[in-house]
């Protein structure tokens, strides 16, 4: 195990915080901590930024140097020192240690950065993206996988790691762990903040809101375990009674011995449903988990914004600008991320105490005076479209350069097919439970019933409706319509409604528009990817609010000002421990069965994600390492397309999967077609016109294989036992190819000429 290598990333990860508190304070005048626990997100957001911008002229030292500087700069310049509360710092340091060290000990047992069937996911995707940065003088990258063309793609979260190892000196085969560690710390400690700084706003226990904040976003599952468990203990009987469960259900089957920690994440027909937890136990260092801290570190400048007095207008103006430029990291982290941005922000300028026309000049500001009813809702939400949409505007023209090259288009879907109930209650009840009595006793003293009969028919009429939308097959508009409409009512008619309602509001209108709308991407099954990419959003904004709510039903005062009764507080007492316990099953069952495996390649605990390739596949690890050693970005080319597999038996000529593009995931070293993901980066039409020119190239003549060596600026072939297997080869008889590497069944020729 590489313990100085986790000291050397924890203690980086604590100085860039360190040299960042100034800011964070001037950020965050209001918060408890002073913004001790956003210091570290703040510090890579300029990291980020900053490096990327940079990066255009000079990536590497050139762009780290001038990153830091910033920091330095910032805190220096516009920080407040005098509000600095280095005690609250050291309290987050000690939550960021917790989460970081636990993420390495989880990465130490699994750290394969390995396709099928060693391991799961995208990490040659997220890797690659590592490696072919590293390798780049300037931004953006070539494509690993698309030879001579730049990255189409939102890579920002690799580019960040890319820095992060230059600046630790790190080899990347570690560094990927070690990153993925400090996203997750990151992740708990911006939330755990969060919900602190929300309760204390409350008057509600902080720190107990605030572990149940980093609780939600960092340990709990949703209700599929707990489903699993009590069909489990309950008898079959009982179990079939319940609707949509037959006597071949494999609930019926399944015993905790047989737990795995993959089913949870399929809840959904047709969709993946991830969550923090099982995210990091899978391992990809991908762009929904890298985009989570600074999602929440929006919500966090948007709460600052929402406790600035309406007097501090030059405050408040600021504290929105500061928004744009996490914004535009988001857009280079993960694009799927800058609409709810600016959705949160165009939220709390609508719902904040201070009136949104205070942000215009005044002149302007006197011809939109305060109206009443309707007319007043029209006039703060249309001011708050407008401030988020220039703000989304100004975070985009923060990272121009990502928008005029990298980014990739796709349309938009209307009316996907559609949850079912049993779904959205599996994936999403755990934070319900928690909601809806908190919405309702706070609702509840906003309604009142002068006519009965008449409240009567209202409700049955009501009941009616929603029942009729359910058959309908509008299952989440039952559940979620009066969640949003109780949310919604709560925020415009309490002054005391707390900024933990808004992110469920948030998180309520989400999960609605998937509904609805959806992104088309030609490479996944209609609404998969906005599904997968919504629900991660959705969960990482709730978590804050559900540790704020628990913590608040813990306390009948606050959750409901009417009843202040032993009773309640029993009754609140009993709803979080159930709620705890159902959320905590996965973690209780997932952690420990991680633990069961040693890691392939290694004798023990390693964070090395390349360990495998030596005992797995030694020739072409030896191969990969002789690539991984060439100057710059030479051009290869290897069996196309690659896939998720890195297995011999699973490929043939016919195969849609021809091996893992492994030399090029492995090294950044650019082939001239890659993983199959290219189709959706860059049209069906290019990527089959090299997919054809792939096969000329092993399997055409002379002529033809250096008219391609030429167009492709090709200066190493690499024939391997995938190449082996899906071609009739003649390019190793070609006349300007000299061996370059041998050994065992991996050639790599060198094109002379």
């Amino acid at each position: 195990m590489e313990f100085g290598l986790v000291a050397l990333w924890l203690a980086m990860y604590l100085v860039v915080g360190l040299a960042t508190l100034p800011l964070a304070a001037a950020l965050f005048p209001r918060f408890r901590d002073a913004g001790a626990a956003f210091a570290i997100p703040v510090g890579l957001t300029t990291v980020g930024v900053v490096g990327y911008l940079v990066g255009h002229v000079a990536f590497g030292w050139p762009a780290l140097l001038v990153s830091l500087a910033a920091i330095v700069l910032a805190s220096a310049t516009v920080g407040d020192r005098e509000a600095v509360d280095e005690r609250a710092y050291a309290e987050a340091a000690a939550v960021f240690a917790v989460a970081f060290c636990f993420l390495v000990a989880v990465r130490s047992v699994s750290p394969a950065i390995a396709p099928l069937p060693l391991a799961t996911g995208e990490k040659f995707l997220d890797y690659g993206l590592v490696r072919s940065t590293l390798r780049a003088g300037s931004l953006p990258p070539e494509d690993m996988w698309f030879a001579g063309e730049s990255v189409r793609y939102y890579y920002g979260g690799q580019m960040l790691t890319a820095l992060l190892t230059i600046f630790t000196g790190t080899a990347p085969r570690f560094a990927y762990n070690l990153a993925l560690a400090g996203f997750y710390a990151s992740l708990v400690t911006t939330a755990y903040g969060l919900a602190g700084a929300v309760a204390a706003n409350r008057d509600a226990p902080v720190r107990v809101a605030a572990g149940l904040g980093a609780f939600f976003v960092g340990v709990a599952g949703n209700l599929h375990t707990a489903g699993q468990t009590l069909a489990w203990l309950l008898p079959n009987s009982l179990v079939t009674a319940i609707p949509g469960v037959s006597g071949e259900s494999e609930a019926l089957s399944w015993s905790p011995a047989e737990f795995s920690y993959w089913p949870a994440s399929r809840v959904v027909d047709g969709a993946i449903n991830e969550f923090p937890l099982f995210a990091w136990l899978n391992g990809d260092l991908h762009a929904h988990m890298m985009g989570t801290p600074f999602l929440l570190l929006v919500a966090a400048l948007c709460f600052s914004y929402w406790l600035t007095p309406a007097t501090e207008r030059t405050r408040r103006r600021l504290l929105l600008v500061a928004v744009a430029p996490v914004v535009g990291l988001l857009a280079v982290v993960n694009t799927w991320d800058v609409p709810t941005a600016g959705g949160l922000v165009a939220l709390t300028v609508a719902f904040a105490p201070s009136d949104p026309a205070t942000l215009l000049p005044t002149s302007a500001a006197e011809r939109l005076p305060e109206r009443e009813g309707l007319a007043e809702e029209f006039r703060r939400d249309g001011l708050a479209l407008v401030a988020a949409v220039a703000l989304v505007v100004a975070g985009a023209l923060v990272v121009l350069p990502f928008w005029l090259g990298s980014a990739s288009t796709r349309s938009v879907g209307l009316f996907p097919s559609r949850t079912g109930m049993g779904q959205l209650l599996i994936v999403h009840g755990g934070f319900l439970l928690v909601f809806v009595p908190y919405l309702a006793g706070r609702v509840a003293g906003l309604v009142t019933v002068e006519r009965p009969p008449r409240a009567i028919a209202w409700i049955v009429n009501a009941g009616v409706f929603c029942l009729g939308v359910w058959l309908a097959g509008f299952a989440a508009l039952v559940l979620f319509g009066p969640l949003v409409a109780a949310a919604w009512l709560l925020l415009r008619e309490r002054a005391d409604a707390g900024f933990e309602a808004l992110l469920m509001l948030a998180g309520f209108g989400l999960v609605l528009l998937v509904e609805f709308v959806y992104v088309v991407d030609p490479g996944a099954p209609e609404r998969l990817n906005t599904v997968f990419k919504v629900y991660m959003q959705v969960w990482v904004l709730w978590a804050p609010a559900a540790g704020v709510a628990l913590a608040r039903l813990f306390d009948p005062a606050g959750a409901l000002p009417s009843v202040d009764t032993p009773q309640w507080r029993t009754a609140g007492t009993a709803l979080g421990v159930a709620v705890l316990l159902a959320t905590g099953l996965y973690a209780g069952f997932a952690v420990p069965a991680h633990f069961e495996h040693d890691p392939v390649g290694a004798d023990g605990p390693t964070l090395d994600g390349t360990a495998y390739t030596d005992a797995e596949y030694p020739d072409e690890a030896a191969a990969i390492d002789w690539l991984d050693d060439r100057e710059g970005q030479p051009t290869i080319v290897t069996a196309a397309p690659g896939g998720y597999w890195w297995d011999y038996d699973r490929v043939d000529s016919d195969s849609y999967d021809k091996g893992a593009s492994a030399p090029s995931s492995l090294t950044g070293v650019p082939t001239v077609l890659g993983w199959f993901h290219e189709a959706q980066y860059r049209g069906e039409a290019p990527y089959q016109r090299r997919l054809s020119d792939v096969g000329t190239i092993y399997e055409g003549s002379a002529d033809r294989q250096t008219e391609l060596f030429e167009r492709y600026d090709v200066e190493y072939v690499y024939v391997g036992p995938v190449e082996r297997r899906a071609y009739d080869l003649t390019v190793e008889d070609h006349p300007d190819l000299e061996v370059a590497f041998e050994q065992g069944s991996v050639v790599v020729y060198e094109v002379q000429g």
